[in-house]
Parts: C-alpha cells; structure tokens; sequence
C-alpha cells in the first residue's frame, strides 16, 4: 500500500483548492473537446476535475482517489458547477474500469507518490481508449527555487526529499515521467513543462500559510517524526521560516513541472 506523504489534512486540502484547469493541466486542453470521457486519477477535493469536465460535457467523467477523505468535498464542487461528475475510491494499479473505457486519462500529482509509476502508467493506458490520451503532470522538487535564501528552506526541502524517498516515492518524478513511459511500453509521447510562481503578496500568504500549516499538522509532519527524521521542535523552525519567506516583501517561489501527453 502506498503511502501518500501530504495526506489531506486543512493545510494540504487549501492548497489543492487552488488548482484548476488553467494552471495545472493547460497542456492538455487542446487535446479536449465535448463527448470525451475522462477518468481524473487522484482528484482530491475535485477541482481539476470538474474544470475538465465542463470542457467534455455531455462525456462521462470519474473522479477517483485513493482516499475517500476529500471525496464530499469533490462532490460539493460539482454539485456547485452543476455538472455531473462521479466521485469513487479507486487503486491506479488495479482500475475496476473494463479496457479502453476512457478517450482521457488524467493525473496531476499522483506518480511521484507511488512505489510503482510504471505499473501505473501501463494501468492508465489499459482503460484508455485506442487514439485517446494519457496525461500526466508532476513537480521537480530538485528545481524548485525560492528566494531570500533561507537555512530553514534549505532544511525543508532536505527533509521532503527523506520523507518522501522514505515512503518510496520519488519527488523528482518531473524529470523521469518520460522513462517511465518509455519503460510501460508507451512511446508516443510529447513532454513539455510548465511552472507555478509565487511572487505577489497574496500569492505568498497563500503558499507560505499552505506550507507552514503542513510543517506541522500533515501526514508530511507525523511521518518525518514517525520515522525520526525530524523533532516537533526542527518542524516548528521549518514553520517559522515558510512564514518569514510569505513576510518578505520581495519573496519569490518558482515550481517546475514535467508533463507528458501519451497517444494510447
């Protein structure tokens, strides 16, 4: 069972509101139009997903996660928008969907948390559709800057990279979605990547508040003391230097993503 590191505690789920269509998954919109349906792996509290399917509709459209936890939520969302979207608790490895049941299939942030990627993506491409497409988005935490220097910074993202390698997954997923296409036997393939950037003031409250908040009442916060790689005092000093970097009036965090668009 695979361990997903930011579990879905507030501060996790805020940031994951912020997400949508444009600015997590516009390298796949081209590639939408009405009458598609689209499975969205890994949908969390719903919001790309519901985006997605307002550019599908009248396709079918499956929200699934791992977890039933942001689930009500997603719904919620959808009910809002006043499109129809079905929510399930599902396994990437082991989807109940019969062979190519879907024109998309979509994960933003969901390979770099897995043990197995590559199992993943052969699972995706089997439910998809011949001529459809397989899209998956994920961060480079080795790319991500920020900047006035800061040694608790520096600090957190070591201790990521441990907790994250700890659970087997693989925070540098950006870089290797490529291969690991390539390894599931997937070839048609165009890699791009695109970035967040936060360099505004409410952009840095958002951000900052979203990471300070996780430094200490997140799944991330209980497994890096769990594991003994960080004390209830080392993640209150990460804390208080993601607050001192969303105070700084001229803070800036840059956030690269590899994408990969696969024709099945």
């Amino acid at each position: 069972m695979d361990t997903y590191t930011h579990g879905h505690a507030e501060p996790v789920l805020q940031s994951h509101r912020w997400r949508t269509a444009e600015n997590s998954a516009g390298y796949l919109l081209p590639v939408l139009r009405p009458g598609l349906d689209l499975l969205d792996v890994g949908c969390g509290p719903g919001t790309i997903t519901v985006d997605l399917a307002a550019r599908v509709a009248p396709g079918r459209v499956v929200g699934l996660d791992v977890s039933a936890d942001p689930l009500a939520e997603a719904r919620a969302a959808a009910d809002r928008a006043g499109i129809p979207v079905s929510f399930e608790v599902g396994d990437v490895y082991a989807l109940e969907a019969a062979d190519d049941t879907f024109d998309v299939v979509h994960a933003h942030q969901v390979l770099q948390h897995l043990t197995d990627p590559v199992a993943a993506l052969r699972e995706m491409a089997r439910v998809c559709r011949p001529g459809g497409v397989v899209a998956v988005r994920d961060v480079d935490y080795g790319a991500v800057s920020w900047f006035p220097a800061d040694d608790g910074l520096d600090r957190w993202l070591d201790l990521y990279y441990r907790v994250a390698r700890r659970n087997e997954g693989e925070p540098d997923a950006g870089r290797r979605l490529l291969s690991w296409a390539h390894a599931a036997g997937l070839r048609d393939t165009v890699a791009t990547t695109t970035s967040w950037c936060w360099g505004t003031p409410a952009e840095r409250e958002w951000w900052g508040n979203s990471w300070a908040g996780r430094a200490t009442a997140s799944a991330f916060a209980e497994q890096a003391v769990a594991y003994g790689l960080a004390s209830e005092a080392e993640l209150e000093e990460i804390a208080a230097a993601w607050l001192s970097w969303r105070d700084a009036d001229d803070g800036w965090l840059g956030m690269l993503h590899g994408e990969l668009l696969i024709r099945v």
